[in-house]
């Protein structure tokens, strides 16, 4: 008596075998996870690693730990004027950042400049993103003195590194044909990009907007570190004080922020269907 396989077992097996052949990795892609597998260990014995090390490092993390409760929040002031200046730089270096990404993303669109107008613009954009926040912090640390106007300078500078390279890249993207049509009325330059550019844009420039002044809140805190003002420079002395309950309460303040933060992103983002 001969048994048929169902329709469905027949399937089941037709698919497994379309899986195993889909993701079978070739003898190309064998070597190259070999080879980053190997360098992987290699690495690991040049950095110093042991297992020794982290099981003593787990140890120490739990003092760390221990010494940072309870939260201290008897020194309100000193926080308050850190998390103070750290709000005006995010919002200000956001702000300017913004303002100046506009002109540099619209050049930098290779469908609507020529190219000795694109290519400088997104060479420039590509500058600004190739340095971290905190080193620009530093070089603008260097160049003006410590203090907040040097970490408004470095996020302007990575916000412009961010914001112009997406926004040239959302325009380009944008139905030309909207364009043509405003063009074919006669329409001035400035008025092609207010209605033919901007209203197919919006919505997407409104969300790397929101993104960026919440990625400014969390890099103010990193450059107030190498003395370009915010609550980072609070939070560096207070480890070098071995302040740890006070490095708590800090760390803890800059996580609500980066929460209401995040809060409010998602609220413009529903007002504009983000």
């Amino acid at each position: 008596m001969s048994t048929t396989p169902s329709p469905a077992a027949s399937a089941n097996a037709a698919g497994g075998a379309r899986i195993s052949l889909a993701f079978r990795p070739n003898l190309t892609t064998r070597i190259v996870i070999y080879l980053i597998l190997a360098y992987a260990v290699f690495a690991a014995t040049q950095l110093g690693f042991s297992w020794e090390r982290f099981a003593s490092g787990l140890g120490n993390g739990g003092k760390f730990l221990a010494r940072m409760f309870p939260p201290d929040v008897s020194k309100g002031d000193i926080l308050w004027g850190g998390i103070k200046e750290t709000l005006q730089i995010a919002v200000l270096a956001s702000l300017f950042g913004i303002l100046f990404s506009l002109p540099i993303g619209l050049m930098g669109a290779r469908n609507l400049m020529p190219a000795w107008i694109s290519w400088p613009a997104r060479a420039f954009v590509s500058i600004c993103r190739s340095l971290h926040p905190v080193i620009v912090a530093i070089l603008f640390v260097k160049a003006v003195g410590f203090g907040a106007l040097a970490g408004i300078l470095a996020l302007i500078v990575a916000s412009i590194g961010f914001i112009g390279k997406l926004f040239a890249e959302a325009i380009e993207e944008i139905s030309i044909k909207q364009v043509e049509a405003i063009r074919a009325t006669g329409a001035s330059f400035m008025n092609v990009i207010l209605f033919g550019v901007l209203p197919q844009v919006l919505s997407r420039f409104v969300g790397f907007s929101t993104y960026q002044l919440d990625s400014n809140l969390r890099n103010s805190t990193m450059v107030g570190i190498v003395g370009a003002g915010g609550v980072g420079g609070v939070l560096f002395s207070a480890f070098q004080r071995f302040d740890y309950d006070f490095v708590l309460t800090i760390l803890l303040t800059i996580i609500t922020i980066i929460v209401v933060g995040e809060l409010l992103a998602n609220s413009v983002k529903k007002v504009f269907n983000v």
